[in-house]
């Protein structure tokens, strides 16, 4: 009894003490995001205007570093959830990609000033994501 007792306390401390290494970006991992797991793909991008700095929220899905797509809404009367069919189709393609709401949409900051809603205004928006998103 003592030799199986002893040879189980072996076991046990030995494999508590296994280190897990990361691995490199496959398909086997597509979904491991390098973020928390809390954020669950979501970041706040700041956006510099004529007016002052703000945040617009994306939501990254997928990990490729190859193919990125960044899905746009169509202004600040709509947002990011009727991109939201893309998860499915793009996911099995396995292309990483962002929903984004615009300055003005839903997550994103809700600026007041009407002197921001310009298209010139809202591609260089589009710009900032595109460079911070990679």
């Amino acid at each position: 009894m003592r030799v199986i007792i002893f040879v189980s306390l072996i076991c046990f401390t030995i494999s508590c003490k296994q280190k897990i290494t990361p691995t490199t970006i496959t398909a086997a991992n597509y979904f491991s995001y390098g973020d928390t797991v809390e954020g669950g793909g979501v970041k706040m991008i700041p956006i510099s205007t004529p007016v002052g700095n703000f945040k617009v929220w994306t939501k990254r899905f997928g990990n490729n570093p190859t193919i990125k797509i960044l899905l746009l809404h169509g202004g600040p009367a709509m947002t990011h959830e009727y991109t939201e069919c893309f998860e499915t189709f793009f996911q099995r393609q396995s292309f990483e990609f962002y929903e984004y709401d615009q300055l003005g949409s839903f997550y994103s900051d809700q600026p007041k000033d009407s002197s921001l809603w310009t298209t010139a205004r809202f591609v260089e928006e589009v710009e900032h994501v595109r460079k911070a998103i990679g």
